[in-house]
């Protein structure tokens, strides 16, 4: 028996020699039922929510790792000297390693590379543990730290995949870049605490060891989503994206930004030092990253006009000013309590830079070699942090805690000079390419 339909039907009438049909239906009652919400929308596309499953659980023992390693070789051992070396090898390995890991995933697939690297990367956590439980000497310490730099850039990982979804409706892929932005400041707020916990009130390989756990389990459940997955590029002559147009100065910028980040956290656990409070120095970071998880989920609702190297610019700029407040704080006030919501403020306009940034990553990397590329983008990053906590710790140690924090506002001005140095050239470039 046919049903009635919802539909009201066309009314059909002619004028001369013309037939006219007039559709009566509401504009609206086609896109009834498409989410308003942009982050709706994100996770309405099958597969999405399986995979950021897997992936935030992947990513939450990111901030753990080297907190574990800390406490874990310095409780043992009584260096934190020695827990700090055996951190930068790690790190060091990592920058070396990564980009190697992240164009083999290009290549042959993310499930078919990122699972077995991740294995191996676990066997190097593994031997940490044991190596530090059993007393053995220093340079097995180092070893099993750098054989955990297989490990598989999870953050890009996923970028790629959103990358790989959207890349024709760009306002999906700018919500799904500020969703990871927030998710990694998350990530980096949650990771330590859970860290320090564990190994203080378990055992102090308890933080370690359930990295590990989380790792291997949200790896598992997100390269089994095969469905999302980009597909293998098994084109050798491609463009390698560390040559591509653009990528360089986007590069550098990049780890002057990382350089923003590892001061800022070496100068402020200092300054609550000198000021007798530092324990209080966790919670004031988090602020920062609580600012930038915010900044970055409300940057996602909205949509930016302009090309996106115009607002990177402007990210930056805004960026560069607002690290002035966290300087202004410790100079004028000398006060802790000061410090908190200027670092709150300071971190509100680092998930737009870093979320436009990716985009530019995205769209300069060539194509079948976004993994690589996403993973460039975060070695350049992380080593960015490693300079700015040396550099950091050795203007605590030879000028003073209050003067440390001009560094971060210095690294941000330097990334903005470098992307307003790179617009100059591109429109000389352009001017000079162009007809007279």
């Amino acid at each position: 028996m046919p049903q009635p339909s919802s539909r009201r039907p066309l009314l059909l009438t002619v004028t001369q020699d013309t037939l006219v049909a007039a559709d009566f239906t509401p504009r609206t009652a086609g896109r009834a039922h498409a989410p308003r919400n942009p982050y709706r929308r994100l996770f309405s596309h099958p597969g999405t929510r399986a995979f950021t499953i897997g992936n935030l659980i992947a990513r939450l023992p990111i901030g753990m790792f080297s907190v574990s390693s800390v406490i874990m070789i310095a409780g043992s051992r009584g260096s934190y000297a020695l827990a700090g070396a055996v951190t930068a090898t790690g790190l060091v390995a990592t920058a070396a390693v990564a980009p190697w890991v992240a164009r083999l995933v290009d290549r042959h697939g993310q499930a078919r590379v990122a699972l077995p690297a991740t294995l191996f990367a676990l066997l190097g956590s593994l031997a940490l543990v044991l190596c530090v439980h059993y007393d053995a000497p220093a340079w097995t310490l180092l070893a099993a730290q750098a054989a955990t730099a297989t490990t598989p850039n999870i953050g890009g990982l996923s970028r790629a995949r959103w990358a790989h979804l959207f890349r024709n409706a760009p306002d999906a892929l700018h919500t799904a870049n500020s969703f990871e932005q927030a998710a990694d400041e998350l990530c980096y707020l949650l990771g330590p605490v859970l860290a320090a916990f564990l190994c203080t009130r378990l055992f102090p390989e308890a933080g370690t060891l359930a990295g590990a756990f989380l790792l291997l389990t949200g790896m598992l459940i997100f390269t089994s989503r095969r469905a999302t997955e980009p597909p293998p590029s098994r084109r050798p002559g491609t463009r390698p994206p560390l040559r591509a147009p653009g990528m360089p100065p986007l590069l550098l910028g990049l780890l002057a930004t990382g350089a923003v980040f590892g001061a800022m956290e070496v100068v402020t656990v200092a300054f609550a030092d000198a000021q007798g409070h530092k324990a209080a120095a966790g919670p004031v970071l988090a602020l920062q990253a609580a600012g930038s998880c915010a900044a970055g989920l409300l940057y996602g609702v909205l949509r930016p006009a302009g090309p996106a190297e115009r607002r990177h610019v402007w990210c930056l700029a805004a960026m560069t000013a607002l690290m002035t407040l966290p300087l202004l704080a410790a100079r004028t006030t000398g006060s802790l309590l000061a410090l908190a919501p200027a670092l709150l403020l300071a971190g509100m306009a680092t998930a737009p830079t870093m979320v436009t940034a990716m985009v530019l990553v995205q769209r300069r990397t060539p194509e079948g070699r976004s993994n690589e590329g996403m993973t460039l983008a975060v070695t350049a990053l992380l080593g960015g942090v490693a300079c700015g906590s040396a550099i950091g710790g050795w203007a605590v140690e030879h000028l003073s805690p209050t003067a440390g924090f001009a560094l971060p506002t210095t690294a941000s001005g330097l990334a903005l000079a470098i992307a307003l140095g790179h617009r100059a050239v591109e429109g000389i470039r352009t001017d000079s390419c162009a007809p007279h």
